[in-house]
């Protein structure tokens, strides 16, 4: 058997050593049946395997555009250095303010007043207590804050990173930002430095840095989730730095940094189901506060201007019972007696397109723009009255504060 079988096999095994022999030696020479990639161009693209159908024969390729190849850039490995240069100047601040108890209704009773000490006033008294964060923003101790966080305060504490203490003065607040300005008498004190927030973009690392439940100083991080946040119901006046670096109760007046440590905001607020951190916080713009400042400091106040009505946004259902084809302008919903715009002759049920010639798009964005402008300047109004448009023109007050107003502060302009 093995002698019939013999004479097949060696031929078959010479063959097999042959080819083995020739692939090692000519590796390049001889087709890879694993390995039929196309060859790249010179300008790297790839070029497809040739169509042996006929169907696409003469077509020129399609121009397609090759994105080079991505340079990442390693981000720095701590930000020890960022927290370092600005969490001296964070401080935690501790108010306080005494308020009358509720007292029973029978102790308005002569009967039962005899059996209890009436003189003592301390007695229908408690403490309230809470707690925030701030920012020391000149050599001067001036020290940045939110109104919520000292509103109503009898006494305030701030207390240094470097475990010094002292009482702190109010030198003014303005609600309508959520801004409030302090002073301490302290030698020596560490200093922010202050950004230009018109820079900081979408994407950005940002260290928030504050007191949150009274633990101590804590930092978190994230980025800059979004610019420009308004229409939130917060303040009058919005423009907010949106970031989900973690920012929880008593961060409020606290510091929002940027990878070098300077003050990018002044941490406000939270969107919060919970009552904690959801990654959605919100900081006063660098460039805001610091304008606050200068008035509170340089003023006493705040100085905005202010034509005395109440918008309504112009829906299109809206803009088309006026006979506007677009929803452009804002609707005159109230006036303030005897101010600037009733002066002018507005009414309620006006249309107003424009203000010193520039298109109303948006009811709170005209009011920011309106706030801007200096008390005494003249400004061209645009208005529908009837389906009639008027000129006229207004001269611009100064906005009196949230007590002082007859109209809601959060609308009006």
């Amino acid at each position: 058997m093995h002698r019939y079988v013999l004479p097949y096999i060696w031929p078959i095994i010479i063959g097999v050593l042959v080819a083995a022999l020739l692939l090692f030696a000519f590796p390049d020479t001889l087709p890879n049946p694993f390995h039929d990639d196309p060859e790249p161009t010179a300008t790297g693209a790839l070029v497809p395997a040739s169509d042996t159908s006929g169907q696409n024969a003469g077509r020129p390729r399609p121009d397609i555009r090759q994105a080079a190849p991505l340079e990442r850039h390693q981000g720095p490995a701590s930000y020890a250095n960022a927290v370092n240069q600005a969490a001296p100047a964070v401080v935690n601040i501790y108010s306080s303010r005494i308020v009358e108890r509720d007292q029973h209704p029978l102790m308005s009773d002569p009967f039962f007043q005899q059996f209890f000490s009436g003189d003592d006033a301390t007695a229908h008294q408690r403490m309230l207590s809470s707690l925030g964060s701030g920012v020391i923003v000149s050599q001067d101790g001036y020290v940045l804050t939110n109104h919520h966080v000292i509103n109503d305060a009898d006494q305030i504490q701030v207390a240094l990173r470097d475990g010094r203490e002292t009482l702190a003065e109010v030198v003014g607040t303005d609600p309508e930002s959520d801004l409030a300005v302090l002073r301490i008498e302290l030698d020596n004190l560490p200093v922010i430095e202050l950004t230009d927030s018109q820079d900081v973009a979408v994407g950005d690392v940002a260290l928030a840095i504050g007191n949150p439940f009274g633990v101590g100083q804590t930092v978190t991080m994230g980025i800059i989730s979004a610019t420009g946040r308004s229409h939130l119901g917060l303040n009058a006046y919005e423009d907010f730095i949106q970031t989900d670096a973690a920012i929880n109760p008593g961060n409020s007046g606290g510091a929002l940094v940027n990878a070098d440590g300077a003050l990018v905001g002044i941490n406000t607020a939270i969107f919060s189901r919970s009552g904690g951190s959801q990654g959605i916080g919100f900081a006063i713009p660098a460039n805001l506060a610091h304008g606050i400042l200068d008035e509170l400091v340089t003023q006493g106040r705040v100085i905005r201007g202010w034509l005395g009505i109440e918008a309504q946004a112009l829906s299109r259902e809206l803009a088309a019972s006026f006979g506007l084809r677009t929803p452009q302008g804002v609707i005159v919903a109230g006036v303030v007696s005897g101010g600037p715009a009733d002066r002018a002759g507005l009414q309620p049920g006006d249309v107003l397109l424009s203000i010193d010639n520039q298109a109303i798009l948006d009811a709170r964005a005209t009011m920011s723009d309106v706030a801007s402008i200096a008390p005494g300047t003249t400004l061209p109004l645009t208005v529908v009255r009837n389906g009639e448009r008027i000129q006229t023109t207004v001269e611009v007050g100064e906005r009196p504060t949230p007590s002082e107003a007859t109209l809601n502060p959060r609308n009006g302009s």
